[in-house]
C-alpha cells in the first residue's frame, strides 16, 4: 500500500506503520500542534461569542473596555500560543526521544510519554486559567460586576479546549501508543467512557451551563430584556449544535478507526487471508486496543490451524485430512472398489551403498516428488511411503469417476517422468484395481488411513514383475477393463503370469506407447 494511502493507524494522516522514528516524530509533532492550535481557536470562538451575544450582560462592549478588549487580550492570547506551542513540542520532543531515534521502550520512556501528553494538555488548561485570573483583574479594575462573567466564559471555554484537545491528542499519538503496545508496556490512554465524557462536557455541558447562567444573570439583571434572553439562548443553542457536532465527529474518530481496522481485517480473514500481513496495527490504549489486539490472537491462532492443517495433510494426504476435519474419525473402514499404484525402486540396497545416504535421502525425495505429483494430478492419494515404494490409491477416501483411468494414466506419467527427471532411479511399477476394505486401522490412541485388499497385494507383485523393463508400468488385465475407452485402448497385453501365492496366472498389461511428457508426443511403441 502506498504510504501516502496508508491507514495502519486509521487514519492516512498519521501515516504507515513502517516510517522513520524521526520523520514519524515531525509528522507527529506537525498534527499535535495544529491539533492544539485548532482547540485554542475553538475556545477563542466560544469564548467571544458567550462574551459578545452569548451572555450579554453585563456587556463587555464599552468605551472604556476597549484597551483590554483589543490590546490586553490578543496580546496574552499571541504570547500564550507562542508558550503553548513552544514549551509542548520541547515537552512532547523529550517524552518521545527514544520514538526519535527508533529504541524499544522502556518502562521509564512510557512513564516520560505519558507525562509529556499530560503536560500537553494541562498546559492549555493552565494558558487559560492564566487568561481567567489576568482579565479578571483588568475587567475588576474597571467594573467588578464583569469579575464573574468573565471567569465563568473563560473556565468554560477552557474546558472546551482541554476536552478537544484530549480527544486530538490520542488520535494523535497512535504511533507511539502502537511501539509502546507491541513492546508489551502498558499504556494508560483514554478510555472510550472518558472519551464520550469529554465529548458530552464539549457538545452537552457547556452549552448547557451557558444557558444557565444566561437565565441566572438575567433573573438578577434588571435590564435584562425577554429579546435579549431570547437572543442569548439561541446563540447558546447554535454554539451547542456546532461545537456538538465537533466533538462528536471527533469522538467518532478516535473510536471508529480502531473497529474499522478490525472490520478490513476480518474482511480478509473471511476470504481465507490469514497471512502475517492480516495482523493490525495494535494502536489504541483503551478498551478498543484489546479488541485490536484479540483479533490479532484470533489470526494467529487460525494460522496455527492452517499450519497444522497443512502438516496434518502433509502426512495422512488432502483428502483424508479433509474427512478427517469434517468429523471425528473412527477406527473400522467400509467397502470400497479403487485402483491402486504401487511403485517400488530398483536396487536401493546397492545405491545406498555406492553413495552417501545424503545423497541417497535427496534422491529419493526426487522420486517421490515425482509420484506424489502425477498421483494428486490423477485424483489420487499417495497413502502410504513405505522405505522406497510408494503405495497410491485411487477412489478413496474421495470417490472419482474412473477410478481404474486414473490409475493407469499416472503410472503411464510416473514411468516417463522418472526416466527424464530422475534417471539414477529404476522402479518397477504395478497397477491393480477390485474391492478394498478403507478405513482407520490402528489403536484409538494411534491410527491411521490405509486400505487392505487384494488389489494392494497384487499391485505389489505386479511391481515385481515390473522391475523387468521399468521404462513402463505393468498393469493387470482388471484394471485395464475397468478403465474408460480413452484409456483402456493405450494399453496391450504383454504376458500371463502366476503371480507370487496364487494358483491362476494374471493377465498383464502395458502401454502401447511410451508417452512423452516432455513434448506431448508419443515417443514410440513400447515392446
Amino acid at each position: 500500500m502506498s504510504p501516502r494511502l496508508s491507514r495502519d493507524y486509521g487514519s492516512i494522516l498519521l501515516g504507515p506503520a513502517d516510517e522513520g522514528g524521526r520523520k514519524q516524530r515531525v509528522r507527529i509533532q506537525v498534527l499535535l500542534t495544529s491539533a492544539i492550535v485548532f482547540a485554542n481557536l475553538v475556545g477563542i470562538v466560544v469564548a467571544v461569542t458567550l462574551g459578545a451575544v452569548g451572555i450579554p450582560e453585563p456587556s463587555f462592549l464599552r468605551r472604556d473596555l476597549v484597551l483590554i478588549n483589543f490590546v490586553a487580550i490578543p496580546v496574552y492570547a499571541g504570547v500564550a500560543l507562542i508558550v503553548g506551542i513552544t514549551v509542548g513540542t520541547a515537552t512532547m520532543v523529550r517524552g518521545l526521544r527514544w520514538s526519535i531515534r527508533e529504541q524499544i521502550p522502556t518502562p521509564a520512556d512510557v512513564k516520560r510519554t505519558l507525562r509529556a501528553r499530560r503536560m500537553l494538555v494541562l498546559l492549555q488548561f493552565i494558558l487559560w486559567v492564566g487568561a481567567a485570573v489576568l482579565l479578571g483583574v483588568l475587567y475588576g479594575l474597571v467594573d467588578t460586576g464583569l469579575i464573574t462573567k468573565v471567569v465563568l466564559i473563560v473556565v468554560m471555554s477552557a474546558l472546551v479546549v482541554v476536552a478537544i484537545s484530549n480527544l486530538l491528542a490520542d488520535i494523535m499519538l497512535r504511533p507511539v501508543s502502537a511501539k509502546i503496545l507491541q513492546a508489551g508496556l502498558g499504556w494508560r490512554g483514554s478510555s472510550v467512557r472518558s472519551r464520550a465524557v469529554s465529548s458530552w462536557l464539549v457538545g452537552t455541558g457547556v452549552p448547557v451551563l451557558g444557558i444557565f447562567l444566561v437565565v441566572l444573570f438575567g433573573t438578577f439583571s434588571p435590564d435584562t430584556s425577554k429579546m435579549n434572553m431570547f437572543v442569548s439562548v439561541t446563540v447558546l443553542v447554535a454554539v451547542a449544535m456546532g461545537v456538538g457536532l465537533l466533538s462528536l465527529i471527533l469522538y467518532a474518530w478516535s473510536v471508529t478507526g480502531p473497529i474499522q481496522s478490525v472490520r478490513r481485517g476480518m474482511a480478509r480473514v473471511r476470504e481465507g487471508d490469514v497471512s502475517p500481513g492480516t495482523d493490525l496495527v495494535v494502536y489504541d490504549a483503551s478498551e478498543l486496543g484489546e479488541l485490536q489486539l484479540g483479533f490479532n490472537n484470533m489470526v494467529a491462532g487460525l494460522r496455527e490451524q492452517e499450519r497444522m492443517r497443512d502438516l496434518f495433510s502433509r502426512h495422512v494426504g488432502r483428502d483424508v485430512a479433509d474427512a478427517a476435519m469434517l468429523g471425528d474419525p473412527e477406527l473400522g473402514g467400509a467397502e470400497r472398489t479403487v485402483a491402486v499404484v504401487f511403485v517400488d525402486v530398483i536396487g536401493s540396497t546397492e545405491l545406498a551403498t555406492k553413495r552417501s545416504p545424503t545423497e541417497v535421502v535427496d534422491l529419493l525425495n526426487q522420486f517421490f516428488a515425482v509420484i506424489v505429483e502425477a498421483t494428486e494430478r490423477a485424483d489420487g492419494l499417495v497413502n502410504k511411503f513405505e522405505g522406497d515404494a510408494v503405495l497410491s490409491i485411487f477412489g478413496a477416501p474421495q470417490a472419482i469417476a474412473d477410478p481404474a483411468g486414473s490409475a493407469l494414466r499416472a503410472a503411464r506419467e510416473i514411468a516417463e517422468r522418472l526416466r527424464v527427471e530422475v534417471p539414477d532411479l529404476r522402479a518397477g511399477i504395478g497397477v491393480s484395481f477390485g474391492p478394498v476394505v478403507a478405513g482407520n486401522v490402528g489403536a484409538i490412541q494411534r491410527f491411521e488411513y490405509t486400505v487392505i485388499g487384494d488389489p494392494v497385494n497384487e499391485s505389489a507383485r505386479i511391481s515385481e514383475l515390473a522391475k523387468r523393463d521399468p521404462r513402463v508400468p505393468w498393469a493387470s488385465r482388471r484394471v485395464v477393463e475397468a478403465a474408460e475407452r480413452g484409456e483402456r485402448t493405450r494399453w496391450k497385453m504383454t504376458d500371463a503370469v502366476v503371480l507370487r501365492g496364487r494358483s491362476e496366472p494374471t493377465d498383464l498389461f502395458v502401454p502401447r506407447l511410451i508417452p512423452n511428457i516432455a513434448s506431448g508426443g508419443e515417443a514410440g511403441e513400447s515392446p
